[in-house]
């Protein structure tokens, strides 16, 4: 059970992260990578596609392929608008919210033989080939990118993030089939800045792209835009990411044992961080989001995890050289971070080249000198 204590939103450090992980989230970079990790699986699906699998449980849809090629296009479409400052892509109906919507369909119906899947839920491990594209599919997912778009009202207009234990709680990366990249923190992190004097209340239009939070307050009326001037506020949940234009979210109520439910609950929603990112045109360093994991050991020749095995499509956790088991080609030089590539084969009779996985193994890996 998580501790919900552990991720208070009244602690700086608690703050310090939900704060990064928002303009994490909401990054150029990240929707770049969400981009070039679907067209990596999109490329290695078409190849499973056309390549006439052993076992007919390998055997995987071409019916999927105008969903993957609806996604991989809106995905371009969506990071022309962003790499603008155009952040209407997480409007309802708008690139970004739609590729979210159109994925999700896609994973609920990625592979629905009725020994893995019902109703729209996999009930059991995939076979192996099978397994392997999802997880290459899944790699395109961070856990919370849906938090930008736009709520409607379908959705009870309830915010995307309730609560810091959602996006912070390694748990939460953890599904029953597949995990989520957790992210790696930088050793510093930004303080929240200080708020400009904005503040709206639910239902009512945002006037600005950013990272808002909600808030509880003793003013009596508030009517549209108002300064802050003297007054305090206490912070009343997980700040949130709201696109201009759209209406201010309300929050889950207490939950109810009666009838097993929460009403929604009206709240302030105060002006943290105006994103103005990318309106010049220019995408800044975000290296930052993306840093490697802290090495615990350093690697040494007499420390190396020779014998590691991995499989084409995961990502290379370390430098070196790497063999294909029982596929009788050359060993390979793969860099940390490069995805395990297939391996072209011969076709038996005709002698056509064609794609095949292959689980690799670690001969050596390489040494800093």
């Amino acid at each position: 059970m998580v501790n919900a204590a552990k991720y208070d939103m009244h602690d700086n450090a608690i703050r310090r992260k939900v704060f990064w992980l928002l303009r994490r989230l909401t990054s150029y970079e990240l929707w770049r990578r969400k981009r070039e990790r679907f067209a990596n699986f999109t490329v290695q699906y078409e190849a499973a596609v056309k390549t006439p699998p052993r076992e007919e449980t390998d055997r995987v849809p071409a019916d999927n392929l105008p969903i993957i090629y609806e996604i991989l296009g809106l995905y371009d479409k969506g990071l022309r608008e962003l790499a603008q400052g155009h952040r209407h892509v997480w409007r309802s109906g708008e690139p970004f919210d739609a590729a979210i919507d159109r994925y999700s369909h896609l994973c609920q119906y990625f592979y629905t033989d009725p020994e893995y899947w019902e109703r729209g839920a996999q009930i059991k491990a995939y076979p192996p080939k099978v397994s392997a594209l999802a997880r290459l599919m899944r790699m395109s997912e961070f856990h919370g990118d849906y938090a930008p778009c736009e709520v409607v009202a379908s959705s009870g207009d309830v915010a995307n993030l309730q609560s810091a234990t959602f996006l912070l709680a390694p748990e939460n990366y953890r599904h029953r089939f597949y995990e989520l990249e957790y992210p790696v923190f930088p050793e510093s992190l930004p303080e929240p800045p200080d708020p400009p004097d904005v503040v709206i209340r639910s239902g009512q239009n945002v006037p600005f792209d950013g990272i808002w939070e909600p808030v509880t307050t003793t003013q009596t009326k508030l009517l549209g835009i108002v300064p802050v001037g003297d007054k305090t506020f206490e912070n009343n949940g997980c700040f949130n990411y709201l696109v201009q234009g759209t209406r201010a979210p309300t929050l889950d109520g207490p939950f109810d044992p009666q009838t097993f439910s929460s009403s929604a609950t009206s709240t302030h929603w105060h002006l943290l961080w105006e994103d103005t990112r990318y309106n010049d045109g220019v995408i800044p360093d975000e290296s930052e989001y993306f840093l490697d994991p802290e090495t615990v050991e350093s690697t040494t020749s007499t420390n190396l995890p020779a014998g590691m095995e991995m499989q084409t499509g995961e990502i290379c956790p370390i430098s070196g050289t790497w063999e294909a088991i029982g596929l009788g080609v050359a060993p390979i030089q793969v860099l940390k971070g490069q995805t395990m590539p297939d391996v072209l084969l011969p076709s038996p009779g005709s002698g056509e080249r064609r794609v095949h996985w292959a689980r690799w193994r670690l001969l050596a890996a390489a040494v800093d000198i």
